[in-house]
């Protein structure tokens, strides 16, 4: 088969912005998807016919939107992590209400009613207390480098480019989280070329720098995970280093990564100085969370999300709460003080560990916590032991709840569900499968990541 053409077409309107970030127009009744596109631009785009659309890129603007501005950003365009920085937040916000409209008339087919308007993020910078960062000795190349006719050194520190597992693109300033992340992370990749260290060479297998996590709280804690392939003298001196150079990272860890992989989860980690954990408050509950344990990302707005929930869930002092997925044990905190009893399932085992911590450390005895696989563990000799709930809150994984999880949910037939997503298009398909049973009282949009398309989702059911 011959090699498929690129057409350039011109002066193409962009009406939509899809659920996958990129925007969207039409030629000739054909859908062209265009990223970093802004609804209202006019544009010319190189494009490839794939099926029954195109995919294009983007070549000149010629008649900007009113809705696009400057993004602050040097990376963007290269890096993939906010696809939306050139479009004004008001109109990211329409657009991520848009997306669970959409999903659930396309793939739930179900009645909902008008949505409550989305809580818009207080910031939509410097957010993120979470962030990972990768060694890579192929960093990509910007095209005005390569005019300069020097030496590049390829050596690079940071997001991997989209679709390359063997390329990072290399940050010299992320503005999603707290300022401190990128001095500690500029500093660190001085010290590894200063000293000649070998990055991690995804292709080859070669190097022992593998990875950087850092996890910010609002209490103020800091805590660095270092991934090495080997733990040597040079990653010995490399940590005596940072613990010298960055007293406020008061949790300094290292994990040794024999894998082929960068999953450190399932490795053990190594406290080199300080605390093993970090500490985040809401309200007036604070929640201990350790180096591989779940938090939501973006703690300003779980705050408002965890508090949606409670309103919500409107628990009674004498009703029993199954809270699936419940991870560290949030929302089940949350709602523990007005409820009977809060029974938690989460399939990791050290986020239940420290569920059980934070019940101790916040004096809340009304609530349990099992590991495990919950397709599995949820199952009627289960309630038969814990008690048939009122209430059912569920927050799974973008992959959205087990099939298994759903048929034992009707069978269990709960007054309420409170249904927690990252995911329009998931929830959707599962609330289809509930819809006999129960109607969508409520539907609640929470921005928890600005600049992206991602959008977290409330959804209350009531028994029909």
């Amino acid at each position: 088969m011959g090699k498929k053409k690129q057409i350039i077409i011109e002066n193409l309107e962009i009406k939509d912005a899809g659920a996958e970030g990129v925007s969207v127009g039409r030629h000739q009744d054909t859908v062209v998807f265009v990223p970093y596109a802004v609804p209202g631009d006019v544009v010319d785009v190189k494009a490839m016919k794939k099926r029954s659309y195109y995919h294009a890129q983007l070549m000149k603007i010629k008649v900007p939107s009113p809705h696009r501005v400057e993004p602050p950003c040097r990376h963007f365009g290269y890096c993939g992590g906010c696809k939306w920085q050139q479009m004004d937040y008001t109109t990211q916000l329409q657009y991520k209400q848009k997306q669970i409209v959409d999903s659930f008339i396309r793939i739930g087919k179900f009645p909902f009613p008008q949505l409550l308007p989305i809580l818009a993020s207080d910031n939509i910078y410097a957010y993120r207390n979470k962030i990972e960062y990768t060694f890579s000795p192929r960093r990509w190349v910007l095209e005005e480098e390569i005019t300069q006719n020097e030496t590049i050194d390829k050596r690079g520190l940071g997001f991997h480019i989209q679709g390359m597992f063997d390329r990072v693109l290399d940050i010299e300033k992320c503005h999603l989280h707290p300022d401190i992340g990128n001095k500690i992370r500029n500093t660190i990749k001085a010290y590894a070329i200063e000293h000649n260290l070998d990055f991690w060479d995804a292709r080859d297998k070669t190097g022992f720098l593998r990875n950087l996590m850092m996890r910010f709280s609002t209490c103020g804690d800091l805590m660095l995970i270092v991934a090495f392939r080997t733990y040597n003298e040079s990653a010995e001196k490399m940590m005596h280093f940072i613990h010298k150079q960055f007293p406020e990272i008061n949790s300094l860890i290292y994990v040794v990564n024999e894998k082929d992989n960068d999953v450190i989860t399932d490795l053990p980690v190594h406290l080199y100085a300080g605390k093993d954990h970090i500490t985040e408050k809401m309200n007036d509950l604070q929640f201990k969370i350790s180096p591989h344990a779940f938090f939501q990302t973006n703690p300003q707005q779980a705050l408002k999300l965890y508090n949606t929930v409670k309103d919500f869930a409107q628990v009674q002092a004498d009703e029993l709460v199954y809270d699936l997925y419940t991870g560290t044990g949030t929302i089940a905190l949350f709602v523990a003080r007005d409820a009977k009893k809060v029974v938690g399932i989460e399939y990791i085992e050290p986020a239940v560990v420290d569920a059980f911590e934070n019940a101790k450390n916040n004096n809340i005895n009304n609530v349990d916590f099992i590991a495990g696989d919950i397709a599995k563990i949820l199952n009627p000799a289960f309630v038969s032991t814990q008690g048939k709930p009122q209430i059912i809150i569920s927050d799974p994984p973008r992959a959205g709840m087990h099939p298994d999880v759903i048929t034992q949910i009707l069978a269990i037939e709960p007054e309420k569900i409170v249904y927690v997503s990252c995911n329009p298009a998931t929830q959707a398909r599962d609330i289809a499968m509930l819809i006999h049973k129960y109607k969508v009282e409520k539907v609640q949009p929470v921005d928890m990541f600005p600049h992206t398309h991602h959008v977290e989702n409330l959804v209350l059911l009531i028994k029909k």
